[in-house]
């Protein structure tokens, strides 16, 4: 596979929430990062992050926009979208994806408003 058809298989597998399928597309090593937070390290840890943002969603949906491929970066722009009860938290993020030669993501940079995820959130809790 190229490397954007790895990103692009990699987001199937999370808009199936299929965390298992995804994380076995990253690298041991990978770097998680949601910018502004701080990095996730390692693949376990990310699959536990993964599995805390896909469980208390009952669908899952990242439409890309735009996406492109650079030597072996990658990237999108993308609306992360989750159902949450009766709602959706719908997020605008652009995603940086390295893919080393073996076919794997080493790293996995979103760029994000954690305003407008932290009042979308808000808002689902206090209607959900």
């Amino acid at each position: 596979m190229t490397p954007s058809e790895t990103v692009t298989a990699f987001i199937q597998a999370i808009e199936a929430r299929d965390v298992n399928a995804a994380v076995a597309m990253l690298a041991l090593d990978v770097s998680y990062e949601n910018v502004p937070m701080q990095p996730i390290k390692g693949r376990a840890a990310t699959a536990q992050v993964l599995n805390g943002f896909i469980g208390g969603a009952s669908v899952v949906e990242w439409p890309c926009s735009s996406q492109y491929e650079v030597g072996n970066v990658v990237f999108n722009e993308r609306l992360d979208r989750f159902k949450i009860g009766d709602g959706w938290l719908e997020l605008p993020v652009a995603g940086i994806f390295h893919v080393g030669d073996d076919g794997l993501i080493t790293l996995w940079r979103d760029y994000f408003d954690l305003n407008t995820y932290m009042t979308q959130m808000k808002e689902l809790g206090a209607h959900g």
